[in-house]
């Protein structure tokens, strides 16, 4: 079976092509990045593999994510290349493709967004590009799959296309520059790699094809070479760098080539998306704008929608489900200790987190809605200014967004990051946002302290979250970000109005994740909660108080009396919260021997005051990130330093604000 590259700039449809050829599905989000690592899917025919690479705007990759296009065109074997443009940003998409071309595999162009063209008064004649080119040139949509099956036979038929690398010339001093080039790494020192196409991504300064030819040349001689031949670019012309040299000539070979196949027409009518712009990425209007779409998030999730179907789920489980089960068990002549297990440990520990599953989904929804309709990439243009005066740069507002589904995505996602520092900060912060873990715990809490006012809780704690990421941003880049240059490119993709199809199983793609969790640490952090609860130094069947649990959380108890928890029961439950943050609900249910959750709503009525409940919450928001996150960001960061260092700072800030608003609460009189 052949195996064949899909590339392509970010937000030019490429992870729906791939979806549609394979008929598997990735997630797909409007925003640079969103596929941080490659894809392995079959083709629908069954003629070979298609691997679905990065977003990249050029070969020489900028942030880590990007460099795992150019370390697989050197270190992996494949057949060809399918590269997929925008029709209305040609001009900027062909810089990836004549790259593409200078290496050499036969490669089929997938002509994506005509639509989006064709408003913007752009007519495009793919005949003529693709004789320009050389190479097949398909139009095709790739969210509804018009010209797929097309560019399916096209791409059955690679293997056999021969295509000689696009030779463009670079003039004299740069083609000197490769004849010796070829003299210090030998054609056959290079397993078959284009040598040409490695001595312009050297000197267009690809540094990961830099550290490859380190391995079979001396690197002063490289650095001689590059050296010699910048400075001579340099001096015979107005150019400041190799790399830009490079890409002048390029952007003279493209606008030649669309001067013949590409036409635009004059038009008066600015384009919907330039419209809608003008007013969500407005200087003034920008930010209140994502403020009011994260509150209507939230009426969704509590007021108007999530509240009432969690109520009907947590009716079924509690009442006939349980009876259901109960019967059972007594027909089969389970023992006591069985029976207990069951119900007052599984069915109550998986049962209370599974009442708010209606409540994840329907935020998943929105934020998918938000991803897939283009508004994401806004909302990290909108908070640039921002984020840039607390040392970082738009680009890294989108973890943290991601950060509000779960924080492990979101950790992942600061891959499209540039800079080291400006990722790690972002790795360090991401864990601040407030996931769709933590909200059983906050829907269990405002439930019953502050139902009227729930929403504007649950919005007050997502935007605690931001502020605090910042100050700390604040504090970190004035540590760590000394003499880094910042670089924000974030692609504004045209606003479309998602398909159902895709969103309900982009949802789905979030939520299934929630449901896992609720058969693995759920179960096996509630049997384990309900057996400590069970046992104690006295032997089985224990009281409460007198259980392995209420010792164990006893130990905390002194810590956290000045938060406004000080009980055994709010320290087990925090001490669980570190396998999953929903875990904290199971433990409260197991703890308390609610039948339902009205019933443990009331019995935490008598156990908190608001004040109390509100800094309970707020620690959930801060302390110590879940175990999967911690595993994420020690993958990341490749630093077991920096993952104790997110774990410490973590508690100790969630530590400092909750005693503020608990004491400064106190002395207020709440």
């Amino acid at each position: 079976m052949i195996n064949i590259a899909l590339v392509g700039n970010p937000n030019t449809g490429k992870t729906s092509l791939f979806n549609y050829l394979t008929g598997s599905y990735e997630f797909v989000g409007n925003w640079s990045g969103v596929t941080v690592e490659k894809k392995v899917g079959t083709l629908k025919n069954k003629t070979g593999h298609l691997i679905d690479l990065p977003g990249i705007y050029t070969l020489s990759p900028l942030s880590k994510d990007e460099s795992v296009v150019s370390n697989y065109f050197i270190s992996e074997s494949f057949n060809g290349i399918v590269n997929i443009v925008d029709a209305s940003q040609l001009e900027r998409n062909l810089i990836l493709t004549i790259q593409l071309l200078e290496y050499g595999k036969p490669i089929v162009i997938g002509l994506n967004m005509s639509d989006v063209a064709k408003q913007r008064g752009i007519s495009l004649n793919e005949e003529k590009l693709s004789k320009e080119l050389k190479v097949p040139v398909i139009s095709i949509v790739a969210r509804s799959g018009k010209g797929c099956n097309i560019m399916m036979d096209q791409i059955s038929t690679i293997e056999t296309k021969d295509q000689q690398p696009l030779k463009l010339d670079y003039g004299e001093i740069l083609e000197n520059g490769i004849d010796e080039f070829f003299y210090l790494i030998p054609s056959q020192t290079v397993q078959n790699l284009p040598l040409r196409w490695l001595a312009l991504q050297f000197f267009e300064g690809n540094q990961i094809v830099r550290s490859y030819l380190n391995t079979l040349t001396s690197s002063d001689k490289l650095d001689e070479l590059f050296e010699k031949v910048e400075n001579q670019v340099k001096n015979s012309s107005n150019i400041k760098s190799l790399s830009q040299w490079i890409y002048s000539v390029r952007k003279d070979y493209i606008s030649s080539i669309l001067d013949q196949s590409l036409e635009k027409e004059r038009t008066n009518q600015v384009p919907l998306s330039d419209r809608i712009d003008a007013i969500v990425t407005n200087k003034l209007f920008g930010i209140p704008i994502f403020l009011i779409c994260m509150l209507f998030m939230f009426k969704l999730t509590f007021d108007w929608l999530g509240t009432p179907l969690s109520d009907s789920l947590d009716y079924f489980i509690s009442g006939p489900l349980t009876s259901w089960i109960s019967t059972l068990l007594q027909s089969l002549g389970t023992s006591n200790f069985i029976q207990s297990l069951v119900l007052d440990g599984i069915v109550a520990g998986v049962g209370g987190v599974i009442v708010f599953i209606p409540q994840i989904f329907i935020l998943f929804f929105f934020i998918s809605f938000l991803e897939d309709s283009g508004y994401m990439a806004r909302a990290a243009l909108v908070m640039d200014k921002l984020m840039e005066s607390v040392g970082l740069n738009g680009k890294a507002f989108i973890p943290m967004i991601i950060g509000f589904g779960c924080n492990v995505p979101g950790v992942m996602a600061a891959r499209t990051i540039e800079q080291p520092k400006e990722r790690l900060i972002t790795i360090l912060l991401t864990p601040l946002m407030s996931c769709s873990a933590r909200l059983p715990v906050y829907a269990l809490f405002v439930g019953a302290f502050f139902a009227k006012y729930q929403t504007m809780i649950v919005f007050f704690l997502y935007v605690l979250g931001i502020v605090l990421a910042l100050l700390m941003a604040k504090i970190f880049s004035k540590i760590l970000l000394k003499n880094e240059t910042s670089i924000f490119v974030v692609e504004l993709p045209p606003y479309r109005i998602p398909q159902t199809k895709t969103l309900l199983r982009s949802t789905w793609d979030k939520g299934k994740g929630f449901i896992r969790k609720a058969g693995t640490f759920i179960f096996g952090g509630s049997v384990i909660i309900w057996l400590l609860s069970y046992a104690g130094p006295n032997g089985l069947g224990v009281e409460m108080d007198d259980s392995f649990l209420a010792i164990i959380g006893g130990l905390f108890a002194p810590i956290l009396a000045p938060l406004g928890f000080g009980t055994w029961q709010a320290g087990a439950s925090l001490l669980t919260g570190f396998l999953a943050k929903e875990v904290v609900v199971s433990s409260m249910n197991i703890i308390y021997h609610a039948p339902n959750m009205d019933s443990l709503q009331a019995l935490l009525t008598q156990a908190y005051t608001p004040l109390s409940a509100f800094s309970f919450i707020v620690f959930i928001l801060l302390y110590i990130p879940c175990l999967a996150t911690v595993g994420t960001i020690k993958k990341e960061t490749g630093s077991t330093k920096w993952t104790y260092f997110s774990i410490i700072y973590a508690l100790i800030l969630a530590y400092i604000i909750t005693l503020i608003i608990y004491q400064c609460g106190k002395l207020l009189g709440f």
